[in-house]
């Protein structure tokens, strides 16, 4: 069922738009090049990112109004003068690069430069790259049709969710939408352009790193955007009134991250109807991930056991419960298709025996953060002498504070523990947890590039339950310097996870 790493392994997650660069937000041009290089050098095989579709309110990565599609923000703009479709004399200096995203001031730009180029592509319609436009288009019609339809019915409607179009649409009454395809031909063949030139820039950074021994490390997160092309063009499949609105929504009980729980409000699945289409969705979208890249966390695992379920329209996600999920006839049904899946399963918060059982059961990898093993006692499972070697260790993840952020404030008896834990009375305890990470029996270590960096908590990534100020942190030019390389290299010898 489940393709196992081979041996062990180590990596660092940084998702793109957390590159270095000059044009708002990170994206797949020379900066992402230099940063797989830097992983060779560092000894690493694994890279991991976030989900790369397009982005939401607030700019989450997991609130996309595409489980299939590609981020345009993430295109290179080096890459479509290096094919011909800008001159070079298109790209105005942006500015200095900055330590924070903009993610406004990155579209402003962008968007004329990808309409330039399209409008470029459209008068030459002739080449290998028109060719391979054509096969894409085919190739991907299963989840790109709906998709530019989607965008371009966004772009002619204005702000507010597809709820609020004209109600044929909504319905998706089959003349509506042939008038609207009709009406709209070239708007849709701009986004299918745009999500073409994505997938070509994607590719080629992939197979760079994969020629380097780098594997990606994409995720999947289990919901979806109730504003995405995924609810609206799979209605039947979600948990929706006659007139299109939720009924139930997705969150999680209090946990550690949040005192009156997370309410996310994405819709939640009729399993029952995924079950009797033998969950064809799903192993699409399985298939477009791994189209994509090498491996997948699968985000919030424990709801394929038992989701918390909350009333729409309630403020907090307090007043909810768990209905039970597909379990394991979901993975089953995906691996008959698509055969051994290389997926790891996030199995942090509320985790019960049912979840950990269906995790085994599946040889899945689950998620060991070291961040939560400190403070109780010798039992605690985060902490590396309880570990199983089928895991994934990290030093924190993006939803949680840096390293140092946490150790700053940790109360004393919880730092007293670290120190003891770690046998140290110095204060360099950051690289003290990421040995103690690498050393593990875990057979994959994964350590945030903040961590590597030493960053304080200005530069955490996503702080859940609230909306403003995530999703921003950059890194300046330079800081994943040959220095920082040969430390992590160093590691990676000596406990024998070098690529």
């Amino acid at each position: 069922m489940h393709r196992p790493l081979e041996g062990r392994s180590c990596g660092v997650l940084l998702h793109p738009t957390s590159l270095p660069g000059r044009h708002g937000v990170g994206d797949l041009g020379t900066e992402a090049y230099r940063f797989i290089e830097f992983l060779e050098r560092a000894g690493q095989n694994l890279w991991q990112i976030l989900p790369l579709g397009p982005a939401g309110p607030g700019n989450s990565p997991y609130d996309s109004r595409s489980a299939f599609a590609g981020n345009p923000l993430l295109i290179s703009e080096t890459w479509l003068v290096d094919r011909g479709l800008l001159d070079a004399e298109d790209l105005d200096d942006p500015g200095p690069s900055r330590d924070r995203a903009d993610y406004d001031v990155a579209w402003e730009r962008k968007a004329p430069l990808l309409r330039r180029a399209f409008a470029r592509f459209c008068r030459v319609r002739a080449g290998e790259l028109a060719q391979r436009f054509e096969h894409f288009q085919r190739h991907e019609a299963g989840w790109l049709d709906d998709f530019a339809l989607f965008e371009a019915l966004h772009d002619t409607h204005g702000p507010g969710s597809w709820i609020g179009w004209e109600p044929d649409l909504v319905r998706r009454d089959p003349a509506a939408l042939r008038d609207a395809r009709e009406q709209l031909c070239e708007e849709i063949r701009y986004h299918t352009f745009v999500q073409f030139v994505f997938d070509e820039q994607w590719r080629e950074l992939r197979r760079y790193a994969n020629d380097r021994g780098i594997r990606i490390v994409g995720d999947v997160p289990i919901y979806v955007s109730f504003d995405s092309a995924d609810v609206w063009a799979n209605q039947e499949i979600f948990q929706l009134d006659e007139a299109g609105q939720p009924t139930l929504v997705a969150g999680v009980p209090p946990d550690y991250f949040s005192v009156s729980g997370q309410l996310w409000g994405n819709p939640v699945y009729r399993w029952e109807v995924l079950e009797a289409r033998e969950f064809s969705w799903w192993i699409d979208r399985f298939r477009r991930t791994l189209a994509l890249t090498d491996l997948a966390r699968v985000d919030h695992f424990r709801g394929f056991q038992a989701g918390w379920h909350v009333p729409a329209g309630e403020l907090t996600a307090i007043n909810g419960w768990w209905l039970e999920g597909p379990g394991a006839t979901i993975f089953e049904r995906m691996a008959s298709v698509l055969g051994m899946l290389p997926i790891i399963a996030e199995d942090l918060g509320i985790i019960t025996d049912e979840v950990t059982a269906l995790r085994q059961r599946l040889g899945l990898p689950g998620m060991n953060v070291l961040q939560f093993a400190f403070g109780s006692g010798s039992d605690n499972k985060y902490l590396p002498h309880n570990f199983e070697s089928n895991a994934v260790v990290y030093t924190g993840t993006h939803d949680n504070d840096t390293t140092a952020g946490w150790l700053k404030k940790l109360d004393e008896p919880t730092l007293a523990h670290v120190r003891e834990y770690l046998g140290r009375s110095d204060d360099h305890l950051i690289w003290a947890l990421i040995r103690l990470a690498y050393r593990s029996v875990a057979r994959t270590v994964i350590v945030p590039a903040q961590d590597l960096l030493e960053l304080d908590s200005e530069a955490r990534m996503n702080t859940p339950g609230t909306v403003e100020g995530n999703w921003a942190w950059r890194a300046l030019p330079g800081a994943f310097t040959a220095e920082l390389a040969e430390k992590l290299a160093a590691l990676a010898r000596l406990y024998g996870r070098e690529g």
